[in-house]
Protein backbone atom coordinates (compact mmCIF):
# COMPACT_ATOMS: atom_id res chain seq x y z
CA UNK A 1 0.00 0.00 0.00
CA UNK A 2 1.53 3.20 -0.43
CA UNK A 3 1.64 6.10 1.50
CA UNK A 4 1.87 9.93 0.47
CA UNK A 5 4.55 11.96 0.35
CA UNK A 6 5.21 13.13 3.57
CA UNK A 7 5.42 16.66 4.86
CA UNK A 8 4.81 18.47 8.60
CA UNK A 9 2.43 18.71 11.14
CA UNK A 10 1.10 21.57 13.20
CA UNK A 11 -1.76 22.32 15.77
CA UNK A 12 -2.26 26.22 15.28
CA UNK A 13 -5.77 28.05 15.18
CA UNK A 14 -7.67 28.10 12.21
CA UNK A 15 -6.17 30.78 9.97
CA UNK A 16 -3.15 30.72 11.21
CA UNK A 17 -0.29 29.55 8.41
CA UNK A 18 2.58 27.59 9.70
CA UNK A 19 5.80 28.73 8.67
CA UNK A 20 8.54 26.32 7.34
CA UNK A 21 11.42 27.36 9.48
CA UNK A 22 9.53 27.14 12.70
CA UNK A 23 9.06 23.67 11.61
CA UNK A 24 12.86 23.31 11.39
CA UNK A 25 13.64 23.81 15.26
CA UNK A 26 16.41 22.17 16.17
CA UNK A 27 15.84 19.23 19.24
CA UNK A 28 17.81 21.74 21.76
CA UNK A 29 15.56 24.17 20.74
CA UNK A 30 12.28 22.71 20.78
CA UNK A 31 9.44 23.72 23.23
CA UNK A 32 8.72 19.71 23.28
CA UNK A 33 12.07 18.74 24.24
CA UNK A 34 10.62 17.69 28.15
CA UNK A 35 8.12 15.78 26.26
CA UNK A 36 9.49 14.00 23.63
CA UNK A 37 12.70 11.84 23.07
CA UNK A 38 15.32 14.21 24.23
CA UNK A 39 14.18 14.41 28.09
CA UNK A 40 17.08 13.46 30.07
CA UNK A 41 20.02 13.30 27.25
CA UNK A 42 22.78 15.33 27.29
CA UNK A 43 23.47 17.59 25.39
CA UNK A 44 26.16 16.64 22.94
CA UNK A 45 23.78 13.35 22.87
CA UNK A 46 20.75 16.03 21.80
CA UNK A 47 22.76 17.02 19.04
CA UNK A 48 23.47 13.32 17.99
CA UNK A 49 19.95 12.25 17.82
CA UNK A 50 18.77 15.93 15.91
CA UNK A 51 21.32 14.91 13.43
CA UNK A 52 19.53 11.48 12.35
CA UNK A 53 15.72 13.82 12.40
CA UNK A 54 13.89 14.34 9.24
CA UNK A 55 11.63 17.31 9.56
CA UNK A 56 9.90 17.71 6.26
CA UNK A 57 7.31 20.23 4.77
CA UNK A 58 4.02 20.66 6.38
CA UNK A 59 0.89 17.75 6.21
CA UNK A 60 -2.64 18.65 5.79
CA UNK A 61 -5.86 17.46 7.04
CA UNK A 62 -6.29 13.92 5.01
CA UNK A 63 -2.86 12.90 4.67
CA UNK A 64 -1.36 9.80 5.71
CA UNK A 65 2.15 9.36 7.73
CA UNK A 66 1.42 5.58 7.20
CA UNK A 67 -1.32 3.30 6.41
CA UNK A 68 -1.97 -0.18 7.26
CA UNK A 69 0.38 -2.96 6.20
CA UNK A 70 3.32 -0.41 5.13
CA UNK A 71 6.56 -1.53 6.52
CA UNK A 72 8.14 -0.08 9.44
CA UNK A 73 10.94 2.35 8.81
CA UNK A 74 9.98 4.85 11.16
CA UNK A 75 8.46 6.04 14.22
CA UNK A 76 6.84 9.91 14.24
CA UNK A 77 6.56 12.70 16.81
CA UNK A 78 4.18 15.34 16.55
CA UNK A 79 5.80 18.49 16.20
CA UNK A 80 2.28 20.76 16.00
CA UNK A 81 -1.17 19.86 14.84
CA UNK A 82 -2.86 16.75 15.23
CA UNK A 83 -3.11 13.10 14.04
CA UNK A 84 -5.59 9.89 14.41
CA UNK A 85 -4.59 6.19 14.36
CA UNK A 86 -7.16 4.28 13.34
CA UNK A 87 -7.90 0.05 11.93
CA UNK A 88 -10.15 -1.51 9.92
CA UNK A 89 -13.18 -3.12 12.21
CA UNK A 90 -14.38 -6.51 11.63
CA UNK A 91 -17.42 -4.69 10.33
CA UNK A 92 -15.59 -2.78 7.73
CA UNK A 93 -15.73 0.51 8.98
CA UNK A 94 -13.03 2.80 10.68
CA UNK A 95 -12.08 1.86 14.47
CA UNK A 96 -10.06 5.60 15.81
CA UNK A 97 -7.56 3.98 18.24
CA UNK A 98 -6.36 7.01 19.44
CA UNK A 99 -5.47 10.84 18.87
CA UNK A 100 -2.25 12.35 19.06
CA UNK A 101 -1.00 15.64 20.42
CA UNK A 102 2.73 17.86 19.94
CA UNK A 103 5.24 15.78 21.67
CA UNK A 104 3.64 12.19 21.00
CA UNK A 105 5.03 9.58 19.40
CA UNK A 106 3.54 7.31 16.67
CA UNK A 107 4.31 4.31 15.14
CA UNK A 108 5.66 2.04 18.60
CA UNK A 109 3.06 -0.51 18.01
CA UNK A 110 4.77 -1.41 14.52
CA UNK A 111 7.75 -2.82 15.55
CA UNK A 112 7.06 -6.49 16.73
CA UNK A 113 5.95 -7.07 13.09
CA UNK A 114 8.09 -5.14 11.13
CA UNK A 115 4.80 -3.51 9.61
CA UNK A 116 2.36 -1.10 10.64
CA UNK A 117 -0.98 -2.35 11.52
CA UNK A 118 -3.01 0.70 11.72
CA UNK A 119 -3.51 3.72 9.69
CA UNK A 120 -2.31 7.26 11.27
CA UNK A 121 -3.86 10.32 9.30
CA UNK A 122 -3.32 13.82 9.55
CA UNK A 123 -6.23 15.99 11.14
CA UNK A 124 -5.00 19.59 10.31
CA UNK A 125 -2.29 21.01 8.95
CA UNK A 126 0.48 20.44 11.09
CA UNK A 127 4.09 18.82 11.25
CA UNK A 128 6.52 15.99 12.16
CA UNK A 129 9.67 14.88 12.85
CA UNK A 130 10.89 11.91 11.33
CA UNK A 131 13.03 9.24 13.25
CA UNK A 132 14.16 6.41 10.92
CA UNK A 133 14.18 3.67 13.33
CA UNK A 134 17.21 1.63 12.01
CA UNK A 135 19.45 4.25 12.95
CA UNK A 136 17.57 5.16 16.31
CA UNK A 137 18.26 1.48 17.64
CA UNK A 138 22.14 1.86 16.35
CA UNK A 139 22.25 5.43 18.22
CA UNK A 140 20.48 3.80 21.38
CA UNK A 141 22.99 1.85 21.91
CA UNK A 142 25.76 4.28 22.75
CA UNK A 143 23.56 6.37 24.08
CA UNK A 144 22.18 4.18 27.64
CA UNK A 145 20.03 7.15 27.85
CA UNK A 146 17.96 7.40 25.09
CA UNK A 147 16.87 3.90 25.53
CA UNK A 148 15.71 4.15 28.99
CA UNK A 149 14.16 6.96 27.11
CA UNK A 150 12.79 4.52 24.61
CA UNK A 151 11.37 2.23 27.39
CA UNK A 152 9.36 4.88 29.09
CA UNK A 153 7.78 5.70 25.98
CA UNK A 154 6.62 2.11 25.28
CA UNK A 155 5.26 2.08 29.08
CA UNK A 156 3.21 4.67 28.24
CA UNK A 157 1.88 3.58 25.33
CA UNK A 158 0.89 0.47 27.59
CA UNK A 159 -0.51 2.83 29.89
CA UNK A 160 -2.61 4.32 27.34
CA UNK A 161 -3.87 0.95 26.13
CA UNK A 162 -5.12 0.67 29.50
CA UNK A 163 -6.80 3.85 30.50
CA UNK A 164 -8.70 3.19 27.20
CA UNK A 165 -9.84 0.10 28.66
CA UNK A 166 -10.83 1.11 31.55
CA UNK A 167 -12.57 4.00 30.02
CA UNK A 168 -14.61 1.86 27.42
CA UNK A 169 -15.80 -0.59 30.78
CA UNK A 170 -17.56 2.78 32.04
CA UNK A 171 -21.01 2.49 31.81
CA UNK A 172 -21.97 6.02 31.52
CA UNK A 173 -21.46 8.00 28.02
CA UNK A 174 -21.60 11.57 30.28
CA UNK A 175 -18.04 9.32 31.97
CA UNK A 176 -16.93 8.77 29.16
CA UNK A 177 -16.99 12.14 27.32
CA UNK A 178 -15.74 13.90 30.58
CA UNK A 179 -12.62 11.60 31.15
CA UNK A 180 -11.81 12.65 27.17
CA UNK A 181 -12.20 15.72 27.83
CA UNK A 182 -10.00 15.87 31.14
CA UNK A 183 -7.32 13.69 29.08
CA UNK A 184 -7.23 16.71 26.71
CA UNK A 185 -7.09 19.44 28.69
CA UNK A 186 -4.11 17.63 30.61
CA UNK A 187 -2.39 17.14 27.76
CA UNK A 188 -2.44 20.37 26.56
CA UNK A 189 -1.47 22.14 30.04
CA UNK A 190 1.87 19.64 29.58
CA UNK A 191 2.37 21.89 25.97
CA UNK A 192 2.16 25.17 28.09
CA UNK A 193 -1.54 25.50 26.21
CA UNK A 194 -4.85 26.36 27.40
CA UNK A 195 -6.33 23.64 29.58
CA UNK A 196 -9.66 25.28 29.77
CA UNK A 197 -9.84 27.11 25.87
CA UNK A 198 -9.04 24.59 22.99
CA UNK A 199 -9.88 23.49 19.59
CA UNK A 200 -10.93 19.63 19.02
CA UNK A 201 -9.27 18.79 15.42
CA UNK A 202 -11.28 15.80 15.48
CA UNK A 203 -15.27 15.31 14.21
CA UNK A 204 -18.00 14.45 16.72
CA UNK A 205 -18.35 11.18 14.62
CA UNK A 206 -14.65 10.69 15.26
CA UNK A 207 -15.00 11.48 19.05
CA UNK A 208 -17.46 8.94 19.39
CA UNK A 209 -15.67 6.18 17.42
CA UNK A 210 -13.55 6.68 20.01
CA UNK A 211 -15.42 6.24 22.85
CA UNK A 212 -17.93 3.73 21.75
CA UNK A 213 -21.29 6.33 21.69
CA UNK A 214 -22.75 7.50 19.00
CA UNK A 215 -22.54 10.66 17.17
CA UNK A 216 -26.04 11.50 18.48
CA UNK A 217 -24.84 10.66 21.79
CA UNK A 218 -21.65 12.63 21.70
CA UNK A 219 -23.51 16.17 20.10
CA UNK A 220 -26.48 15.69 22.94
CA UNK A 221 -23.87 14.87 25.67
CA UNK A 222 -22.13 18.46 24.76
CA UNK A 223 -25.24 20.46 24.49
CA UNK A 224 -26.35 19.04 28.40
CA UNK A 225 -22.58 19.67 29.77
CA UNK A 226 -23.18 23.41 27.67
CA UNK A 227 -26.71 23.63 29.75
CA UNK A 228 -25.08 22.58 33.05
CA UNK A 229 -22.46 24.95 32.96
CA UNK A 230 -19.62 22.51 32.77
CA UNK A 231 -18.52 24.02 29.02
CA UNK A 232 -19.49 26.58 26.17
CA UNK A 233 -18.75 25.10 22.89
CA UNK A 234 -19.24 26.36 19.49
CA UNK A 235 -18.74 24.15 16.88
CA UNK A 236 -14.90 22.95 17.77
CA UNK A 237 -14.53 25.68 20.17
CA UNK A 238 -14.30 24.43 23.93
CA UNK A 239 -14.24 26.40 26.28
CA UNK A 240 -14.09 24.25 29.64
CA UNK A 241 -15.86 26.62 32.75
CA UNK A 242 -16.11 24.55 35.02
CA UNK A 243 -12.90 22.33 35.57
CA UNK A 244 -13.42 21.38 38.79
CA UNK A 245 -16.84 19.81 38.29
CA UNK A 246 -15.65 17.57 35.04
CA UNK A 247 -12.70 16.69 37.08
CA UNK A 248 -15.08 15.25 39.96
CA UNK A 249 -17.19 13.46 37.37
CA UNK A 250 -13.87 11.20 36.40
CA UNK A 251 -13.11 10.40 39.80
CA UNK A 252 -16.31 9.65 40.92
CA UNK A 253 -17.22 6.90 37.96
CA UNK A 254 -14.76 4.31 39.32
CA UNK A 255 -16.20 4.66 43.04
CA UNK A 256 -19.54 4.54 42.23
CA UNK A 257 -18.71 1.69 39.68
CA UNK A 258 -16.95 -0.33 42.21
CA UNK A 259 -20.16 0.50 44.34
CA UNK A 260 -22.09 -0.62 41.91
CA UNK A 261 -20.39 -4.08 41.37
CA UNK A 262 -20.75 -5.33 45.25
CA UNK A 263 -24.00 -3.61 45.99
Amino acid sequence: MNTPALTTLTAVPEGKVISFESIRVACRNCTLMTLCLPLGLAPEDVERLDSIVRRNRPLHRGDFLFQSGDRFRSLFVVKTGSVKTFAQSPEGGEQVLGFHLPGEIIGLDAIDKDAHVCSAKVLETSAVCELPFGRLEELSVTIPSLQHQMYRLLSKEIAHETEMLLLLGKKSAEDRLATFLLSLSQRFRKRGLSPTDFYLSMSRHEIGNYLGLAVETVSRLFTRFHEEGLLKVDRKHIQLTNLDAIEAMVIRAPVEEFRRRIS
